[in-house]
């Protein structure tokens, strides 16, 4: 299976981009375009979220401004804080295909969809809006990306079959996962008929910086990077159409090319030693944390306290027994930040954090083992 229109089933996710300072680095981004679609890819992936803001201004000015139409799929999002109203979305849709400098979007996702914010979607018409988008020619296809229960999905689906396409989180950590359910999701959206696109495929890149344990077993096996097995795990599931990887430098775009053009389907030993890295991994991580930053964009922490920076020094800590991990929380600027022990309990964190975390109760965690 793969996307209509889709030269490959791996795309370009667009949230975690080459920086310069607090800027995307457009001269290696541009790098990135080209080596992508020089290899045979066409399909991108933005938010007006992403990056507050910067990556709908740098695809315009590293993708569509410099390559014809028909050279790439772009892919963009409807986000729940940026419409009031049904009369908000035109105006926003507009605002966006702007932004990104194209004429209409192939793919517009109804984003991180849950059963909190799925009523004020509904409430606004949201869906039918994009449906009737699509009749106009603003929109090709229209699809949801997705945090939440299988239960949840079930009901959206059933509410909204004209929807073509189902954004998940899926990856060989997650497969299993009560919170996730990456597994229990894979098959609603095959028995609706739903091709998927996956986000997080590496989690974030917590599949690349394993264990010591992990990377052995890997090693052994005598091939191809950490990164690769997480990719092709996601390939490996026929019902799976498009794999996405936030790429934020040349090296990594040119692995994860390497790695998923073409990609071979797993091994029955390749298949046993992710799950022997799954158990490894499960029995060193403490915080399972993507770090998509849901939790301090929009600013739904009062405190400022950089959750996903403090969370990855724990993990690093507990995982690799890292005593840089203390150093690098006193480097984390406390001057315009709140440190984990300034957690005033609110929890705008909880309410927007696709993994469902117990932010609050990591943090004091955290408080506990840097303060």
């Amino acid at each position: 299976m793969i996307l209509d229109g889709a030269k490959q089933r791996f795309g370009f996710g667009c949230m975690r981009l080459p920086m310069k300072g607090d800027h995307v680095d457009l001269k290696e981004f541009s790098r990135m375009v080209d080596k992508f679609i020089e290899s045979g890819f066409n399909y991108f992936d933005t938010a007006h979220g992403y990056i507050r803001g910067e990556s709908e201004k740098a695809i315009k000015k590293c993708l569509t401004s410099r390559y014809p139409r028909s050279a790439y799929l772009l892919t963009d999002k409807l986000t729940e804080p940026y419409f009031k109203k049904q009369e908000d979305i035109l105006p926003f849709i507009k605002s966006q295909l702007e932004a990104t400098g194209v004429d209409y979007f192939d793919y517009y996702l109804m984003h991180a969809q849950n059963s909190r914010n799925y009523e004020h979607f509904k409430k606004c018409h949201a869906y039918e809006t994009a449906f009737e988008l699509k009749k106009q020619g603003f929109i090709r296809h229209v699809g949801i990306s997705f945090h939440d229960t299988a239960e949840v999905l079930e009901q959206i689906l059933s509410d909204y079959p004209e929807i073509e396409v189902v954004q998940i989180q899926f990856n060989y950590l997650d497969y299993e996962s009560p919170s996730v359910q990456s597994h229990k999701l894979y098959d609603i959206c095959k028995r609706h008929n739903k091709p998927i696109i996956v986000m997080e495929p590496v989690k974030g890149g917590s599949l690349v910086n394993l264990p010591d344990a992990g990377k052995k077993v890997f090693d052994n096996l005598g091939g191809g990077s950490y990164a690769s097995y997480a990719l092709r795990f996601a390939l490996h599931f026929p019902q799976i159409a498009m794999v996405l990887s936030g790429m934020s430098d040349l090296p990594q775009m040119e692995d994860n090319v390497l790695s998923t053009k073409d990609a071979e389907p797993l091994t029955d030993e390749e298949m046993i030693a992710i799950g022997e890295v799954r158990d490894i991994i499960n029995g060193v991580s403490a915080i399972p944390c993507t770090k998509c930053r849901y939790c301090v964009e929009q600013n739904h922490c009062p405190m400022n306290i950089p959750i996903p920076e403090i969370f990855s020094l724990y993990n690093t800590k507990r995982a690799f027994n890292d005593w840089n991990a203390d150093f690098y929380y006193g480097n984390l600027g406390f001057g315009n930040k709140g440190k984990a022990s300034m957690c005033i309990k609110c929890g705008k964190c909880e309410k927007a954090c696709p993994q469902h975390l117990t932010i609050r109760d990591y943090l004091v965690l955290c408080a506990k083992e840097f303060e």
